[in-house]
């Protein structure tokens, strides 16, 4: 259309996504979701988000919320909100992809950071419209496929939609260590522990 300029995704297929360059976006992690899921799928998926939350803070990624409609379904969780970092905000999110609420995307973008790592729920319709939403808006994003969830098929429908649109799959292992990027990285943050209590069952 003329007099319009859309920016076309960018690929992070041919390179590592850089720390600096990063932001975690958790995306509606509240037990209406989780409920939804098999019993032995909650515990081990919010312990990944939880622990990748704890690496965010120390590598100093920021990280920001959402949880949608607070008022009817809750807050965050409670494994999730003892994650977070004192400072992130937590946003009541009335639509599904992010993207389209002006004051979260407001907040991804005063970042300064143009690679969204996305978590949460539910993988084919939040987190998959966030996702579409920011890519559309030019940035990078990384879709956490052990960081996200969806009952039934739903989980590998919403992974493919990203993937064909150009978003990348990846996982908490390998987020983590395009992070660190070094043994002396890795080491040192095993070393420290800052609040990342799932460091030994999750040793990656």
């Amino acid at each position: 259309m003329e007099g319009k300029h859309v920016e076309e995704p960018i690929s992070l297929c041919h390179s590592l996504m850089e720390i600096e360059d990063s932001i975690l976006i958790v995306i509606d992690v509240q037990e209406h979701f989780l409920a939804k899921l098999p019993p032995e799928e909650r515990g081990p998926l919010t312990e990944r988000i939880g622990w990748l939350i704890g690496a965010a803070a120390h590598l100093e990624v920021p990280v920001i919320a959402t949880a949608e409609h607070i008022d009817e379904l809750g807050g965050v969780a409670p494994p999730i909100a003892r994650s977070l970092p004192s400072e992130c905000p937590v946003f009541d999110k009335h639509v599904f992809g992010l993207a389209e609420d002006e004051g979260i995307l407001n907040a991804v973008v005063e970042t300064g950071r143009r690679t969204g790592i996305l978590v949460g729920l539910e993988t084919d319709v939040c987190v998959a419209h966030s996702a579409l939403g920011l890519m559309r808006r030019g940035f990078e994003v990384v879709v956490v496929a052990d960081g996200t969830g969806s009952p039934g098929l739903g989980h590998e429908i919403g992974l493919e939609r990203v993937r064909r649109a150009g978003g990348l799959i990846s996982s908490v292992k390998a987020v983590y260590y395009e992070w660190v990027r070094t043994v002396a990285g890795d080491r040192a943050f095993f070393g420290r522990k800052p609040a990342v209590d799932a460091s030994d069952s999750l040793r990656l």
